[in-house]
């Protein structure tokens, strides 16, 4: 009686295919994987959706994530530094309608139109000071009738952070009967003073203002003519639109 062949023993584990399954499955989330690394976020979209939530859960009002957010802050005008909220950017442009309505105000009362002039540009909010308001001729002290004006202005920008840049401005002419050797040493001395009497006087912090002297290099107008050179002799304080104060 013929035997029978016994069935050959099966190999122990997973059976192959599944082995090649696995490596097609990890191939393919790799595949996924890659294509999320190279994908972009949509600030504008994800900004949205944070204040979203802010407003439908009332989060965000506190903390280390709510600090953050409004230590970025850039653009026009900022709010002062005790503000919980962020500044929007219609608050900011509110700020800075604000100020200038009051600088213009305060040079309407004192009747000083024709020596101080106030602009907008890319810099911020330009108050430009005449040399006949604030200096005698070829002189850094500033004039007593002066300073009621200065501490008007200096009262109103010390009611936001924003850094402030004093720019001292000459003509052309060759300085004759001056302490200073040249217009670079007199225009930084007359920012200096405008800046020394801001923190001094009016407490502005320190570490907002700058003074800088241009002496002749920025002319608003070509220095030929006496009416042209005395529009150029000037400082310029500028309410810059950034600020890093908080």
């Amino acid at each position: 009686m013929a035997r029978k062949k016994k069935a050959p023993a099966s190999t122990p584990g997973a059976p192959l295919w599944l082995a090649t399954y696995g490596d097609m499955v990890t191939l393919v989330l790799c595949f996924f994987v890659l294509l999320y690394a190279f994908s972009t976020l949509d600030q504008q979209k994800f900004t949205a959706m944070a204040e979203s939530m802010q407003q439908a859960f009332n989060i965000l009002q506190g903390g280390p994530a709510a600090s953050s957010t409004q230590a970025v802050m850039e653009g026009s005008l900022g709010q002062g530094a005790g503000d919980a909220a962020r500044p929007t950017q219609s608050d900011q442009v509110n700020n800075a309608n604000r100020v200038l309505a009051l600088v213009q105000e305060a040079i309407k009362q004192e009747g000083l139109g024709d020596d101080i002039r106030v602009e907008i540009d890319e810099r911020g909010i330009v108050i430009s000071f005449s040399e006949k308001l604030l200096f005698a001729e070829g002189s850094a002290r500033l004039r007593p009738v002066s300073l009621r004006m200065l501490y008007k202005i200096g009262s109103i920008i010390n009611s936001v952070p924003n850094e402030v840049e004093l720019g001292g401005h000459t003509d052309s002419a060759i300085l004759r009967d001056s302490i200073y050797i040249d217009n670079w040493g007199l225009s930084s001395a007359r920012a200096a003073a405008v800046v020394s009497y801001l923190n001094g006087e009016v407490g502005i912090s320190e570490k907002r203002l700058k003074a800088v002297g241009f002496g002749p290099s920025r002319p608003e107008v070509p220095n030929n003519s006496e009416k042209n050179m005395a529009l150029n002799r000037r400082v310029d304080m500028v309410i810059l639109s950034q600020h890093s104060i908080q």
